[in-house]
This record gives C-alpha cells, structure tokens and sequence, in this order.
C-alpha cells in the first residue's frame, strides 16, 4: 500500500536537534533557578520529545493528511511542517504519482459465451487527497475491484471477435466509466490497457483451422482468376495468329531457338515442321547454339529414320 500508516514515525536530523536543543535549555535553566538536576530532566526530556515530534516532512509528491483531535484540519507538505503534540495526528502521507493497478477477469463469458481470462492494466493517480484520505477506506484496492467489474461487465457486451480486435476502443470505454466512478474518491483514472486475451486451446485450434482454410480459399480463388486471364489471352493470341500464319511460323521458330540456346539440348522435329520452319534458317540457329553437324542431321531427321550414336 502506498499510502502511509497513520502512525508516521519518519523523523529527521533537524527533529532530533530541535529536541536535543530545547531539552537542554529546558535543563540548563532549571538548574541554574537551583532545581534539582534529577528534578529537571524529567520535564526537559518531555520537552525535547515533544518538540522533536513535532517536527514532520513529506516527500516531494506526497501530501500529508493532518486530523486535530481527530477531525480533519488539512494538508501539508511537501517539505517540513510542524504539528502539535498529542493534539495532531498525520493521517495519511498519500503519493500523488502516477500509478499502475494490475487486474484480470478468469472464466468470464462473452456475449457469444465463449469463457475468456482477460488481463488489464489501470494507470491512474489520485488527483482530489482529501476526498482520497476521507471517503473512501482503502482507495487503492476499490481502484482494483471496481476496475475488475467493468472489466467483466465489458466482456459480457462484446463477441470474442470484438474483444481481440477492439482492444484499444474497449480500453476506451474502461477508462471513462472507471473515472466517472471514482472521481468522487479523489482518483482519476488516466488511461486502461488490455494486455492479453486468452481463450480455450481447443477454440484457439478451430480458429487456427478456420483462418487456414479461409487463406486456401482466397488462393484458390485467385489461381482460378489467373488460369481465366491466361486462357483469354491464348484466345486472344490464337485469334491473331490464325489471321497471320508467318506469325505463327516465326513464334515456333523462336521457341525452338530458345529450348536449344538456354538447356543445350537436342531436339527432333518432324519434318513437315522443319520445312515449314525454313531448314536453311533452322540450322542457321542451331549453329549459332553450337551444335554440331552430326546434331544438326538428327534435329532434321524424318521421324522414321533410325539415330545415329
């Protein structure tokens, strides 16, 4: 708990010297009007503890609550302040910092009543201290109940779908109905973080299965789509090439060109396509391959000849 116990009993050097200091008076001048020493240093030691009790400090971000007689008599701090003995009473040293409030919400069902733990984190700080310190018993853990509700509350209004893909907007609305709630305790509520969503293993599977087979489908679709363009287009080009026969004779020519020239390979051809192929510009480019004669005569070969080794 970052708030302090109200029996603060942080005490500094300026304090114990304040005591010390007035003590010693105290005694010196009960000793010099003749009293007696052991008389004296009774009353000099209840002043120098009262003196150094009523010295306090509060940190640079901390405010201290100060009841008198029990009743709420105000703030102090940060820094050095003075309280009376007995009659004052420090509270509260209350730290006005930013926060961070971890929660979670387990087994909690969704509207779609999928059961989900859900993990959160509230940063908050306590902007009013007097309404912090006096209404409210303990603010820090009504900060974690409350936040643990709405969180709960939230998950009930929404499908798993939503609650993974919504978390920063479902943060949102935490932290508006979250500072709406506790700004009659002096808290404000800054901002709410969804950490992590978890759900079944098994549901995790199916949804893993369904993501799958909805890629599968989107490929499938789009192989389809390509094979329809494809085919259009060899419509197209078939369209031109029944109106332009030489262009059919030079489109196989250079296919035929390029098997030979990139693999290295050889190929047999039929003969009435090697005379529709103008032999002479055949071997011309099986040359330019660096095929030899001897692969030349098997390219041109009629089919029903016999290779030679």
């Amino acid at each position: 708990m970052n708030s302090r116990s109200p029996n603060d009993t942080r005490y500094t050097a300026l304090a114990f010297v304040a005591g010390i200091a007035t003590g010693g008076a105290v005694f010196a001048v009960l000793s010099l009007i003749g009293l007696d020493q052991r008389l004296a240093a009774g009353p000099a030691l209840v002043l120098a503890l009262a003196v150094g009790s009523s010295v306090k400090y509060a940190d640079q971000w901390e405010r201290a609550v100060i009841l008198r007689l029990g009743r709420f008599h105000g703030l102090r701090g940060p820094g050095f302040y003075f309280v009376i003995p007995i009659v004052d009473r420090v509270g509260y040293n209350i730290d006005q910092r930013i926060r961070t409030s971890a929660f979670n919400a387990e087994s909690c069902l969704t509207r779609d009543t999928v059961p989900v733990n859900v993990d959160a984190i509230a940063f908050w700080l306590v902007g009013d201290v007097t309404k912090a310190a006096l209404e409210v018993q303990d603010f820090e853990q009504s900060v974690i109940v409350a936040a643990q509700t709405a969180l709960r509350d939230a998950i009930g209004k929404h499908d798993l779908a939503e609650l993974i893909q919504t978390r920063h907007e479902m943060g949102e609305g935490l932290q508006k109905a979250l500072d709406v709630k506790m700004h009659q305790w002096g808290v404000t509520v800054q901002s709410v973080d969804i950490r992590d969503v978890i759900s079944p293993q098994a549901l995790e599977d199916a949804m893993s299965r369904e993501a799958q087979a909805e890629r599968e489908r989107r490929s499938r679709i789009i192989l389809g789509t390509a094979e329809t363009e494809i085919a259009s287009k060899f419509v197209e080009a078939a369209e031109k090439y029944r109106e332009h026969p030489m262009a059919m004779n030079l489109r196989a020519m250079n296919m035929l060109y390029e098997s030979i020239a990139k693999r290295g390979s050889l190929m047999v051809v039929p003969s009435g396509l090697a005379d529709s192929l103008n032999a002479p510009a055949f071997m011309g480019m099986a040359s330019m391959a660096g095929l030899r004669p001897a692969d030349i005569a098997k390219a041109i070969a009629p089919p029903n000849s016999e290779p030679t080794a």
